[in-house]
């Protein structure tokens, strides 16, 4: 089968992934259902199905993006996100960055007796070492400077001239990465909020422009809204989307085509 491309499927992820080709796949960012903690029309995954099948499809030094977050039973968090990211690494797949999606604080959440809930997981697992790394730099740095010409001492006592490096205005982000969510900062498309649980575009954008270059190919398997498509075609990427809604595909069709 050939790759087809800048198309979305109104079907279970496991069907795209069986027709997929191997080794086709540049990029995955997804945020799968959390358990029940979101109604999604009755879903549940098959997790070792679906990661055995992005193993299959993802290329060789391609990135999975796997966003996820557990839920609390009678004060017990599941500790699902941290079974899947073991699956995926008994999988093969390296566990390249855990990093963090914080969510600016609009007001409390959760119960009172415990700390707001204000974060999710985002695991980076590759196919081997990434083949793409395009670090965002946009950290402001408090120690700007230029490089400058110094002196340095060495163990006989002489003084060696030498050349002293500067600091950009701006560095790496760390791997903690903070978005406002919610009506007016997730997306301005005010179909997307039919949807239970976006994620913000912001994010989806920032993580399609670290692990991927202009034409490669980005999959969403849990497309929901279509946040991935859209912004991977505002990117320069093409794209691939699998839901198993109806309802949910029709939504991320026409933000698609609001991106046009």
């Amino acid at each position: 089968m050939s790759l087809p491309i800048d198309q979305l499927f109104c079907e279970d992820c496991r069907d795209t992934l069986e027709r997929l080709p191997p080794d086709c796949i540049d990029l995955v960012v997804t945020s799968p259902p959390y358990a029940d903690m979101r109604a999604y029309h009755g879903y549940s995954i098959d997790l070792p199905g679906i990661i055995s099948g992005l193993w299959k499809v993802v290329k060789p030094g391609g990135v999975v993006v796997w966003i996820t977050a557990d839920k609390t039973v009678q004060g017990d968090e599941t500790g699902d996100s941290l079974r899947q990211a073991l699956a995926f690494k008994e999988q093969g797949f390296q566990l390249w960055d855990t990093m963090i999606f914080e969510k600016e604080v609009r007001g409390a959440t959760g119960n009172n007796r415990g700390y707001w809930q204000v974060w999710d997981y985002m695991f980076v697992f590759s196919k081997g070492a990434p083949k793409t790394i395009n670090l965002l730099m946009d950290r402001p740095n408090k120690e700007a400077r230029k490089g400058d010409r110094g002196t340095k001492r060495l163990s006989n006592g002489e003084l060696k001239s030498i050349q002293r490096g500067g600091y950009s205005a701006y560095g790496r982000r760390t791997n903690i990465w903070k978005y406002k969510v919610g009506k007016g900062h997730s997306t301005k498309d005010a179909i997307a909020f039919q949807h239970p649980a976006i994620f913000p575009e912001a994010l989806a954008r920032d993580h399609i422009l670290s692990w991927s270059n202009a034409g490669d190919v980005v999959y969403d398997p849990f497309m929901g809204s279509g946040t991935v498509a859209k912004m991977a075609k505002l990117a320069g990427r093409h794209y691939l989307g699998s839901e198993v809604s109806a309802a949910y595909c029709a939504i991320a069709r026409e933000r698609v085509v609001i991106s046009e």
